[in-house]
């Protein structure tokens, strides 16, 4: 009997970067290919990418990845095809309509350029030794999928980002009875979203939003300007649907949501009726009480659209006192300084402005509760239980509150540490091996460039500022009366004569000393030496960079 690696390649205890393998014998399926976020101590990152060392590894010992198949289409489970396709060799790819078009519309841009193959959930279909099914369930993104796969060390359900919503907007429930009939021949181990356990009630219908936001904009003097994540169609249509009741014209502001609205619409997966949506560029052709804006950036996020247009800087959109700014999204977990910041400034310049902390109802996860976990175990009744895309508080707190009261033990609850691969087929699942799993970071057009060493100089900088120490050198001669000092976030060089002396004089001896060394020599022993001294005269760590220019 063949045996099964799950490989979850964006590790564990995290949201984000969700990619996993399925390795058997000779052949590796994957799931989805998502992107993560940098952390605090990441300055100047822009995203996160999976660390796909093992799956190259495998490739070149000679498996083969039989295809990719993509559950939905958030950028954690989508946005580093783009990043990582073009170091992987051609194969299938498969997704539901949506989330293939997205797809593709990230990958257009990139050297990525492969079609993804649409597949609807009730078709059944093989890669290699895994035959795969797909099942509609409800999330903040239209056709989302579980994916049930089947191969000789069993049968595998991976649940991810799901709700179980009795009314959703589109009118497609979760396919309960689909799900219900696959476990009929029992399920070895069910994956699950484990994100929102700690919430020990139902959630609320995404349709409960739609009234709540309508009575809002009915309230609004001015422009109703609404922020939410980009993806999230189901909102979306609810905002244009009582833009339309109310008369108000209809604009898209940022890249994000532009684009997901053009593949939406170009898909029948959002309703606009004609002459509802208008230029950006043309807002100024309409009274402000005509017009409702969608904007990206809920996140308050840096250069955001929505951040631009609070701070006067977005050429199409200027926020006025009589508008109503509506934050129709939670904080994202790491995110809460940049998000309310932007609604503080919005209340220093006296906008009024709503977010869900003072208005219930303005927003409902897409993620399911405990219960509706438990609905899901239940239905499925797997022999194992792997939680996935939380942190680890939320995979430990599913053992408890999930799983256990249903008769789960820790022994059926798999709860992997970062890099360990599980294997199934041989009696118990057991851990195969550990890897070091370090994710890419992007920065700017750099993929991968940056490292440890960069982000602690970054950090160095960023917390004492940097000191450039320009010393000239003629004819093997330092010319130490005309060495230059530099300071950026160090100190105020005008108000610090007497530290800009003290380092002079500290280089002139340490290049007197050490000025017939190796120029690498000297430069380590003007760092080391100056750094040592400034730390004991004020305490501050500054990066220092000796440049040795020749004449």
């Amino acid at each position: 009997m063949n045996t099964l690696k799950i490989v979850p390649l964006g590790g564990m205890g995290g949201v984000t970067q969700n990619m996993f393998l399925y390795e058997m014998d000779q052949e590796i399926l994957i799931i989805d290919c998502g992107i993560g976020f940098p952390d605090h101590y990441m300055p100047g990152a822009d995203i996160l990418i999976p660390d796909i060392s093992y799956l190259l590894k495998k490739i070149e010992q000679g498996k083969t990845v039989v295809g990719m198949v993509l559950s939905h289409g958030h950028d954690d489970h989508i946005g580093a095809l783009a990043y990582l396709l073009p170091a992987l060799p051609e194969f299938p790819i498969y997704a539901s309509p949506l989330t293939a078009g997205f797809a593709e519309d990230r990958m257009k841009e990139s050297q990525a350029k492969r079609t993804v193959n649409v597949v609807d959930h009730s078709n059944e279909f093989t890669l290699g030794g895994f035959t795969i099914q797909l099942f509609a369930v409800t999330h903040s993104v239209p056709d989302t999928r579980h994916i049930l796969v089947t191969c000789e060390a069993g049968t595998f359900y991976h649940g991810s980002d799901y709700k179980l919503d009795p009314a959703p907007v589109d009118g497609i429930l979760t396919d309960i009875r689909g799900i219900t009939e696959a476990a009929e021949n029992g399920i070895t181990c069910m994956l699950l979203d484990c994100l929102r356990v700690e919430n020990p009630n139902w959630v609320p219908s995404e349709s409960t939003v739609g009234p709540v936001l309508s009575d809002i904009m009915m309230k609004t003097e001015g422009k109703y300007v609404i922020t939410l994540m980009s993806s999230h169609l189901h909102r979306i249509q609810q905002v244009v649907d009582a833009a339309v009741a109310q008369g108000r014209k209809v604009a898209f502001i940022g890249r994000s949501v532009e684009q997901n609205i053009e593949v939406a619409l170009r898909l029948n997966k959002i309703t606009i009726p004609a002459g509802v949506m208008v230029d950006k560029r043309k807002l100024s052709n309409y009274a402000d009480k005509q017009l409702c804006v969608i904007v990206a950036g809920s996140q308050g996020q840096e250069g955001s659209s929505l951040v631009r247009a609070i701070f006067g800087e977005h050429r199409a959109l200027r926020i006025s006192p009589n508008d109503t700014v509506v934050f129709s999204a939670d904080a994202i977990p790491g995110n809460e300084l940049p998000y309310y910041a932007a609604i503080d400034e919005l209340c220093r310049n006296r906008i009024h402005v709503v977010y869900p902390a003072i208005q219930d109802g303005l927003h409902q996860s897409g993620h399911a509760s405990a219960p509706e976990q438990q609905e899901m175990v239940r239905t499925l009744n797997p022999t194992y239980l792997f939680p996935m895309g939380g942190a680890d508080r939320h995979r430990v707190l599913f053992l408890e509150k999930v799983a256990e009261p249903l008769g789960y033990n820790e022994q059926s609850v798999l709860i992997p540490e970062k890099g360990e691969i599980l294997e199934f087929g041989l009696g118990a699942p057991r851990t195969a091996e550990k890897i070091i799993l370090k994710p890419q970071i992007v920065d700017g057009l750099g993929v991968g460039d940056v490292g440890p060493i960069v982000l602690s100089d970054r950090r160095a900088m960023g917390e004492s500022g940097i000191i450039v120490l320009v010393i000239p050198r003629h004819n093997d001669e330092f010319l130490l009366d005309q060495i230059e000092i530099v300071s950026r976030g160090f100190v105020f060089m005008k108000e610090a004569e007497e530290v800009i002396n003290f380092i002079h004089e500290s280089t002139i001896e340490t290049i007197e000393k050490f000025g017939k060394k190796s120029d690498e020599i000297l430069r380590k022993e003007i760092e080391k030496r100056l750094a040592r001294k400034l730390f004991s005269i004020i305490r501050r760590e500054p990066m220092i960079v000796p440049v040795i220019i020749d004449r």
